[in-house]
């Protein structure tokens, strides 16, 4: 991944992406060429020196069946929103100003083992479930669902983990930009204020206090 100097995020940064994370792309090399696939994933930070990523896939999808040639990547999306130059101060002084992406995004690698375990399946069923359920009033839970229902959907699917060995993330969040167009950005975020905008408005902001105070 090109990581420009400023784009670089604190490990903290990245921890926190990945504990939020919902669905990712989980992309492998296989004789057949490569394979992607969107999961939900649950990030386990006592597994190895960096933690894994673990999961399930349909067993019907020929991707778990791999084999995996050299290492699983998957590609972990935070925020991101389109920039438009009319927010930046600057456009006013010389018109020097083009529109950009801004984005937080992480490159997971590792090695990619296969669980056809039901019992494996299961706890992680519930552990993906009662994260995704705790903020409601009402959460659902495994439980709630006829056991013999259960039983058949998770020999339905294969857990799947990922291993991690190395990590490159990135967080352009107009660090590039000087204070008053940063300014501009934010605000002309919180002004639209459709689909991720807000979360990377947040970003932008968290950021420039880190920023401030480091």
């Amino acid at each position: 991944m090109y990581v420009p100097k400023p784009f670089m995020p604190e490990d903290a940064d990245v921890r926190d992406l990945l504990t939020g994370l919902g669905a990712a792309d989980l992309v492998t090399m296989t004789p057949h060429g490569l394979q992607a696939t969107l999961l939900p994933f649950e990030y386990d930070p006592d597994t190895g020196e960096l933690g894994s990523l673990i999961g399930h896939m349909a067993r019907a999808n020929d991707h778990w069946r791999g084999p995996v040639q050299g290492e699983a990547m998957v590609i972990v999306h935070g925020p991101q929103a389109y920039v438009s130059p009319t927010w930046y101060a600057t456009k006013a002084e010389h018109h020097r100003v083009v529109p950009t992406w801004n984005y937080v995004v992480a490159h997971v690698y590792g090695q990619l083992v296969v669980h056809d375990d039901p019992v494996w399946v299961e706890a992680q069923m519930r552990r993906l479930t009662d994260r995704h359920e705790a903020a409601s009033a009402e959460p659902w839970s495994l439980d709630q669902a006829p056991a013999k229902y259960v039983e058949g959907q998770g020999r339905a699917v294969v857990g799947v983990e990922v291993v991690i060995s190395r990590i490159e993330a990135k967080a352009k969040l107009s660090q590039n930009q000087p204070a008053q167009n940063v300014e501009g950005v934010m605000a002309g975020l919180e002004a639209r204020g459709r689909g991720d905008d807000m979360a990377v408005a947040a970003a932008v902001r968290a950021h420039r206090r880190h920023s401030a105070t480091s």
